[in-house]
């Protein structure tokens, strides 16, 4: 059903108080049966599904901003965000929509958020596609990945974005298992990813200072999860197979009982070159194959 039907806001943009934030989000409405289909990342915001949601004009499509990053302000912008602040965040915003239950595509970060959520209130959502999931803990190299995320974290407070990022983007762009000692030693030169090198002092970075240390290392209730009354599909991408997102993914699958779906092109296929404002050019992968992954979004949600 739409929010409209539903008794719920029908304006294009919306805001909703929550602890510690005020949240914002788009409603795309659309006469339909089918229930509203969430599309959320973390932190990437809803501009990054801009060209995803063009693909399914026959659902109501709700995107929205996380605590701290775009339109979404927090009273603290240099606290930390956390998998249980953003799960209560969506279960606010769902509410608000009316009866439910919805339908979730939740990518990276955003994954993380949605499973928390789902653990929590699996009567919200439908079905749940949980797109790579970057969880450290759930790797076979837990302990190397979880060390190789907090030198990037480390870099960034020691060094400021352009070193914290250029870390990030190698760290993501292994092949496989996480070397044992990466994490003790020296990150790329940020120039190499057309990063800033100077520091500017800010430490309020979405990614590497609220939100990338509460996601790749929160620990799931996968009974709960299990147990849910949510389809929980967890998808991965064909062109990232052995990245760490793409092997949490298979590995979160595992626990869950089920098998990945591989989904077309890499970690952000559902994207085109406009879609990156959220983060700026200069660490933005190429374009993604955006039809062939919103027709198999498609397949998954009809439950093919």
């Amino acid at each position: 059903m739409s929010p409209a039907a539903a008794g719920g806001p029908r304006g294009m943009t919306n805001t909703l108080e929550a602890p510690g934030a005020t949240l914002t989000y788009d409603i795309r409405d659309a006469e339909s049966s089918e229930p509203p289909l969430l599309m959320i990342g973390s932190p990437m915001d809803a501009r990054g599904f801009a060209t995803l949601a063009g693909h399914f004009p026959d659902r109501t499509v709700v995107t929205y901003d996380p605590r701290g990053t775009e339109r979404s302000v927090k009273d603290d912008p240099s606290s930390e965000s956390t998998p249980e602040q953003h799960a209560d965040d969506l279960h606010r915003i769902i509410s608000e929509l009316g009866d439910g239950p919805v339908d979730v595509f939740a990518s990276s970060g955003g994954a993380v958020n949605a499973l928390a959520l789902v653990a929590r209130h699996p009567e919200q959502v439908r079905t749940l596609v949980a797109h790579e999931p970057p969880l450290a803990k759930v790797l076979p190299d837990r302990d190397e990945a979880m060390a190789a995320v907090r030198s990037v974290a480390d870099a960034y407070q020691r060094d400021g974005f352009g070193p914290g990022m250029a870390r990030f983007i190698a760290l993501t762009s292994i092949p496989g298992p996480i070397p044992a000692g990466w994490a003790d030693q020296d990150g790329p030169d940020p120039a190499m990813f057309g990063l800033p090198g100077e520091d500017d002092g800010s430490r309020d970075d979405a990614l590497l200072g609220q939100n990338l240390i509460s996601c790749t290392h929160y620990e799931h209730d996968f009974d709960a999860l299990r147990s849910g009354s949510t389809r929980i599909v967890v998808a991965v991408s064909e062109e990232s197979e052995g990245e760490m997102a793409n092997r949490a993914g298979w590995a979160a699958a595992e626990r869950l009982g089920t098998e990945a779906v591989v989904f077309p092109s890499h970690h952000w296929g559902f994207m085109k070159s406009h879609d990156w404002g959220f983060i700026g050019p200069e660490s933005a992968p190429m374009p993604g194959q955006p039809e062939a992954f919103a027709a198999k979004l498609h397949e998954v949600l009809d439950g093919a």
